[in-house]
């Protein structure tokens, strides 16, 4: 979900009109109280912001997105008709994203939306997390460490850990384990699933406890 904060009501049915046309989910507002009403009920993945908004306007609302705890993290594009270079850096400085130039053709807005998005979708990769006890996956170094020693996995093993830690406490069936790390295309058997079980647990030792089989259904890590 993008939400679109434009005062002017053509601007904004036509950035909604744009955003939806190419895939995306998006909401329009007019103004800052109806962002941070919207906020309340739902986090999107992306905020366009214009400056030059009744009452309240983006810069103040920007500082605002920045300094709550549940929304500080969600890309910003500021949108304008100020073009003077202290404008971008104020808006930059100020934790902006990325700063588009009104007018400005719809092909480059969609491609400045899908860059930022892409951006911040590998910077939150690179700084995930993952864990269970004391087991611990950081994802975008690809590293896994129980009690602080390091696991050295192959890519599937690494696959599979992921997607039982993603899913803590569900169980999650060997088709599905199938269709996930080995594509649904995949003509083994589902003893491959299990195969890599056994290993993934010799190579993480006390932790590999972790991984419970619930006969006759799969594995699950955390009950």
């Amino acid at each position: 979900m993008i939400y679109c904060v434009e005062d002017e009501r053509n601007i904004r049915e036509l950035l909604v009109y744009t955003l939806e046309t190419t895939g995306f989910q998006a909401k329009g507002m007019a103004d800052g109280r109806e962002l941070m009403d919207a906020l309340k009920k739902e986090k999107p993945e992306l905020i366009l912001l214009d400056v030059m908004l009744p009452g309240e306007d983006g810069y103040s609302i920007l500082a605002r997105i920045r300094n709550m705890q549940e929304a500080g993290g969600i890309p910003v594009i500021m949108v304008t008709a100020k073009d003077a270079e202290f404008d971008k850096v104020r808006g930059l400085e100020m934790g902006a994203d990325d700063y588009i130039t009104k007018p400005f053709g719809m092909m480059e807005f969609v491609a400045r939306v899908k860059a930022v998005l892409r951006r911040c979708t590998q910077n939150r990769n690179e700084d995930q997390m993952l864990s269970y006890g004391e087991l611990c996956m950081l994802v975008g170094r690809h590293e896994v460490r129980c009690k602080g020693r390091k696991a050295e996995l192959t890519k599937k093993e690494f696959e599979l850990l992921k997607y039982l830690l993603e899913n803590k406490g569900i169980v999650l069936t060997r088709n599905q384990i199938l269709c996930k790390i080995w594509g649904y295309d995949f003509d083994g058997e589902t003893r491959t699933v299990d195969v890599h079980v056994r290993t993934l647990r010799q190579k993480l030792g006390e932790e590999g406890n972790l991984i419970e089989t619930i006969r006759g259904i799969g594995y699950r890590i955390g009950g």
